[in-house]
């Protein structure tokens, strides 16, 4: 089972950018679908992202044009790609990933965007 940690969060204006990056331990983080969710203060965690192992991407409708989803099986790295940041975005971002039985989530990142 892989081990994940989140990484990239932190303050941007509103309209600005960041990626997120999501380190995974192990040598088959290129079995697993990686998965980006965000979960904002008194709110239920949402989906924001995914791509399945073998590349296929999924965004949510809120975030379609602004934040795209890739990944590096070479460098165990999954990362979410955020443009364009409204104040609607704020939120703890959590990596997770999941292969058959397996299922693993990272402690998560702050990502704050200011008006």
């Amino acid at each position: 089972q892989v081990q994940l940690v989140e990484s990239g969060g932190g303050l941007v204006q509103t309209g600005g950018s960041l990626r997120l990056s999501c380190a995974a331990s192990g040598s088959s983080f290129r079995n697993y679908d990686v998965y980006w969710y965000r979960q904002a203060p008194g709110k239920q965690r949402e989906l924001v992202a995914s791509m399945t192992s073998s590349g296929f991407p999924y965004s949510t409708d809120s975030v379609k044009g602004r934040f795209t989803i890739s990944r590096d099986n070479a460098k165990n790295t999954a990362y979410l790609h955020m443009n364009s940041l409204k104040p609607e975005d704020p939120a703890v971002y959590y990596c997770a990933a999941r292969w058959d039985l397996y299922h693993s989530w990272g402690q998560g990142t702050q990502v704050t965007v200011s008006s």
